[in-house]
């Protein structure tokens, strides 16, 4: 039996454990189990619970309906060096953007600069949840995607959607905790949109357009017939800014890696790009850090404005529940783990045992 609630945290060593027996029950080969578990707990210490173990059973569904092969590697397309270019064949996406990050940080520490693109990959996850992969050692890391096989994001002045919300992760690292932003280019995402929608919820401003075009509070209205969309960011007022940003993702996603919406592909899935900049080859690692330090402690002493605690750097939240969540366990949202059970069931693995209420752990 699951236990729900609030109270019930799990130390994150035996999610990750779980998690990557699920994904090795379900078939995935060699450090692919691991890498997706531990990619999704991520998110859930950073706070992303839309993006963490709430994706492992959809990808397990898709694993078990044969559309996210379980083994094997990205076809090479393309390698010059400095640039690399992948087929995914709809291979797991967080085992892929892991090893992207990984190969990009590796080839930086050489060229300087240096980036992955990645057509046909799967799902990647939470893009926040890569970035310390790279600022732990010294690299300033870029992670974008896009899905081309759905669409929910029209164009500014538009009513009819185009791209997806189009997220962008960025990593830079500092004298003290890197900087993390997370951002995307339009308002919310649709992972929020359908939680809310179900939940019974609606956005806590004009998120988006009806099928009229006009604004709405309502996630409904994203799943009406013909749908509405999301707004960019900026919303009704300024969307012409997330509007430039989806341009530029899209681009650097499919149009580097040549694969996109214009082959109308169908299923789930995600064009990937991976950019890792190495700042010793610029000004130096020192030098480097001592900029972009000051620049952090000037946002965090800034005085806050009225009604505001304290000024807060992009990731700074998520690290601090991090370190709490290895503290103190990591408190799943609600449904994640009844989600779980039955293909727990179905793959014969254990469920994690939760933390006693009055237990501490380093997970």
């Amino acid at each position: 039996m699951v236990k729900t609630g609030e109270d019930v945290r799990y130390q994150a060593s035996d999610l990750i454990d779980f998690a990557t027996r699920l994904f090795a029950a379900a078939g995935c080969d060699g450090d692919k189990p691991e890498i997706i578990a531990t990619g999704l707990v991520e998110a859930d210490l950073l706070g992303h619970t839309t993006h963490g173990l709430h994706l492992a059973a959809p990808y397990l569904q898709e694993i078990a309906a044969g559309k996210m092969p379980t083994s094997g590697d990205p076809e090479v397309v393309a390698d010059r060096g400095a640039t690399v270019t992948w087929d995914g064949r709809s291979l797991p996406g967080v085992w892929l953007a892991t090893k992207a990050v990984d190969l990009a940080v590796e080839r930086a520490a050489t060229h300087g600069i240096a980036a992955v693109a990645i057509r046909r990959s799967h799902h990647i996850g939470c893009l926040a949840a890569f970035l310390q992969r790279a600022t732990e050692r010294g690299m300033m890391i870029t992670v974008t995607c896009s899905d081309p096989a759905v669409a929910s994001i029209a164009p500014f002045g538009g009513r009819k959607a185009v791209f997806t919300p189009d997220p962008i992760a960025v990593g830079i690292p500092t004298d003290s905790d890197p900087i993390l932003i997370d951002i995307s280019a339009s308002i919310t995402t649709n992972g929020l949109s359908d939680r809310l929608r179900r939940e019974g919820k609606r956005f806590p401003g004009l998120w988006a357009l009806d099928s009229d075009g006009l604004p709405t509070d309502d996630p409904e209205a994203l799943f009406t017939n013909p749908p509405g969309t999301l707004l960019p960011t900026g919303g009704a007022d300024h969307g012409h800014k997330g509007y430039a940003l989806a341009l530029m993702i899209e681009a650097l996603t499919q149009g580097l890696g040549g694969y996109g919406r214009a082959e109308t592909p169908t299923n789930w899935g995600a064009s990937v790009f991976v950019q890792a900049i190495d700042p010793a080859a610029f000004g130096g690692q020192e030098a480097f850090r001592r900029e972009t330090g000051w620049t952090a402690t000037a946002c965090r002493e800034n005085p806050p404005a009225p009604g505001v605690d304290a000024v807060r750097l992009p990731g700074q939240r998520g690290l601090e529940r991090k370190r709490q969540a290895l503290i103190e366990g990591v408190a799943l949202y609600p449904g994640i783990m009844a989600a779980l059970q039955p293909h727990a069931e179905r793959l014969n693995v254990k469920l994690p045992e939760p933390l006693a209420d009055d237990r501490e752990t380093a997970g």
